[in-house]
């Protein structure tokens, strides 16, 4: 079938012409009107724009012409802007807005000829873990309908595990691509900060927000990031190096490589079950030549509180162009100002309330020393201990997440709990670091994944370690329990 083709796949056989984009595509609609009405990760979803680009697709590639992706379909979590076409951040307060340009990424990819089936669903502006919190659906793990896919990005993960498109776009702030990959047993990759342009990506936290790509394979996460990596003039951010490199993806070897294994990612916060599936796949890779070292980065206890001073300090900020006026819908109330705080009040969620009140009071007169701050020189003790760690290591192995997919609700009326989740991700996000989730095994008969990262803008080595890992572990991947 050709929705279970990986993206490599589906790329080679039409460029032998064996299929056609317009096929392809079709497939992929078919799949997508089939299975998401009961999974809910489309928020939006443009066949007219879809055979559009499939068409103009298939006239290059009779050209013989086109890159390694054209053709193939991929679908954009929504807070990445699209000319034409709606972009809420699963927002009220976004509710109808359509940009007047192209985010950085999805004009790249366009360009590279991918096409676009739509956009997908998220907690609103990217706010949570579960994907609980978007305004307008609750999206659900292929594995178990009853179970949380993981957020932030949980549309753009179930579009691939339910193969509804191999590829996919999302944004990782603090684990917003790494952990719904692993809830749904596929593959989410997090390039270096600064690798893929941030322009047109609706700013969360801006010294944390990286667009990162889904794939099943390392190869495939691989393939999406090399066609919307590279700098870019118009994120002053932007790391002036080439695109990411999927040259030589499958050339790495586990023969001599230096895993590490920092004993506070492996502590009893993580469930048994999912740690003896980690043991497990460290034991195999053991078996192939890879050394293991056992090591303590005692900072990354502090990581969670200390992402949440941060990402709501910038979300504060980075919010307040949400007014009423330049974007979306307004509430009347008494005067400017009434007509913002009634709009504000009514058409954002509580998680974003939440976390804007937090940023504003860590960053108000008389506690921003006290928090802010704390927490800015708590972030560079961290970056410190794992620069370190990469002076005796090529890259640090822990699970990505310390469960398995959990079910709706139940960690609802426990926000602690659900942003604990976020221990052994958070670290990659504020230290700039390029990170991976690829599957590694099953517990209760829900998907594991199994986080590495490695030293900033060593994006390749990362990459072609993970290939050589997903070798390793064959058992790794299996497909939803769904026709």
């Amino acid at each position: 079938m050709l929705t279970q083709a990986s993206a490599a796949e589906l790329a080679a056989r039409l460029k032998a012409r064996e299929v056609s984009a317009v096929e392809v595509l079709e497939a992929h609609l078919e799949r997508i009107d089939r299975h998401d009405p009961d999974l809910g990760a489309f928020l939006y979803v443009d066949r007219e724009a879809a055979y559009r680009d499939a068409r103009r697709c298939q006239e290059a590639l009779d050209r013989r012409e086109g890159g390694p992706l054209t053709g193939v379909p991929v679908a954009h979590k929504d807070n990445l802007s699209t000319a034409g076409s709606p972009t809420t951040c699963a927002s009220r307060i976004l509710e109808g807005f359509v940009p007047p340009y192209d985010a950085t990424v999805v004009e790249r990819a366009r360009s590279h000829g991918l096409v676009s089936v739509g956009k997908t669903n998220l907690d609103e502006f990217a706010m949570g873990t579960s994907c609980e919190n978007s305004a307008f659906q609750v999206t659900r793990n292929p594995w178990d309908p009853d179970c949380s896919p993981g957020g932030s990005s949980g549309g753009s993960a179930v579009a691939v595990a339910a193969e509804m498109c191999p590829v996919a776009l999302g944004s990782d702030t603090g684990g917003s691509v790494r952990m719904p990959a692993a809830l749904c047993g596929i593959v989410g990759y997090k390039p270096s900060y600064g690798r893929v342009s941030r322009y047109g990506l609706i700013a969360f936290a801006s010294s944390l927000d990286q667009v990162g790509t889904f794939g099943r394979t390392v190869e495939d996460a691989a393939l999406a990031a090399e066609a919307v990596s590279g700098h870019d003039p118009r994120d002053s951010t932007s790391a002036i190096l080439p695109p990411v490199s999927s040259q030589g993806v499958k050339s790495g070897t586990l023969k001599g490589t230096r895993f590490g294994l920092p004993e506070e990612m492996f502590s009893e916060a993580v469930e048994p079950d999912v740690r003896e599936c980690l043991e497990r796949a460290v034991e195999s890779l053991v078996k192939e030549g890879a050394e293991v070292k056992r090591l303590s980065l005692p900072s990354t206890s502090l990581g969670v509180s200390t992402y949440y001073l941060i990402a709501p300090a910038e979300a504060s900020s980075n919010l307040a162009r949400f007014d009423g006026v330049r974007f979306g819908p307004t509430v009347g109330g008494d005067g400017h100002a009434g007509n913002s705080a009634r709009t504000r009040g009514t058409l954002f969620g509580h998680e974003v309330k939440l976390r804007i009140m937090v940023g504003t009071y860590a960053l108000s007169a008389g506690y921003y020393d006290a928090y802010y701050l704390k927490a800015q020189q708590a972030r560079a003790l961290m970056v410190a201990e794992f620069d370190q760690a990469f002076q005796d290591v090529d890259v640090l192995v822990s699970p990505t997440s310390p469960t398995v997919a959990f079910r709706l609700g139940a960690l609802r009326d426990d926000p602690l709990a659900l942003k604990l989740l976020d221990r052994c991700t958070v670290p990659a996000n504020l230290g700039g670091y390029p990170s991976l989730s690829l599957p590694c095994g099953f517990a209760r008969n829900l998907p594991v994944g199994l986080c590495l990262t490695g030293p900033v803008n060593r994006d390749e080595d990362l990459l072609r370690t993970a290939h050589a890992v997903e070798r390793a572990l064959p058992w790794g991947y299996r497909r939803p329990p769904m026709p």
